[in-house]
């Protein structure tokens, strides 16, 4: 872990870390261990908040019980995969962590892998990352994808006159508990598609999320 950090500050450049991540748990290791090493690195002043990645609810539990029988600072966020295909883990699993411990979330893939853009419906292309070796395990999340739900939700922005990727990213940042969601793009259109999400906030109302959770 300080490794990692002390890597990370020289790769960017930079003083100190805003946001350090623990990304996925290391079962051969306890979790005090990693309390501890994220405890000094915030004592040295070289990252301010530390959050975990992919951790289990209870792994969040037991991190926070570790930090207060310590004395040590806690993890202030958790970085979730979270779309409206993939939402259980931030939904039911976490829903008494974010009440209890009011930490925050950096959620991933909220188009999950590009499906919920709509333009996998027809079809995988030869030349999509789904076909590249080392990417297997994305190519087998297909047989898991509800294409009958994404061609509603296309149709909804269709009606709300916005693109499916805003919509589907509108959806999770409707979510009191999603405080910013990770958005990837291999296109500055792409990218530019993603930003303007933010102007149709207030044409999302709860009557729509609703009707997205119901399809």
């Amino acid at each position: 872990i300080h490794d990692a950090c002390n890597a990370a500050l020289k790769r960017l450049k930079v003083d100190y870390l805003d946001l350090f991540f623990c990304h996925r748990p290391d079962p051969d290791t306890p979790i005090i261990e990693t309390v501890y090493a994220m405890n000094d690195l915030l004592q040295q002043g070289k990252i301010m908040y530390w959050g975990t990645s992919e951790w289990s609810a209870h792994e969040i539990e037991k991190a926070f019980i570790c930090a207060k029988k310590y004395n040590l600072r806690g993890p202030s966020m958790e970085q979730p995969q979270y779309n409206i295909l993939y939402k259980e883990r931030v939904e039911k699993e976490y829903e008494n962590i974010f009440k209890k411990y009011k930490i925050g979330s950096t959620i991933w893939s909220p188009l999950a892998s590009g499906f919920l853009t709509g333009k996998y419906n027809s079809g995988i292309p030869n030349k999509s990352r789904f076909k590249v070796k080392g990417y297997e395990w994305l190519a087998d999340s297909i047989n898991e994808v509800d294409f009958k739900k994404i061609e509603k939700i296309v149709n909804l922005s269709k009606e709300l006159n916005i693109k499916p990727s805003q919509l589907a990213i509108l959806w999770c940042l409707k979510n009191k508990n999603v405080s910013s969601v990770i958005i990837g793009a291999s296109k500055l259109s792409q990218l530019k598609e993603n930003l303007k999400s933010i102007n149709y906030l207030n044409t999302i109302t709860d009557e729509i999320i609703d009707q997205i959770n119901n399809y």
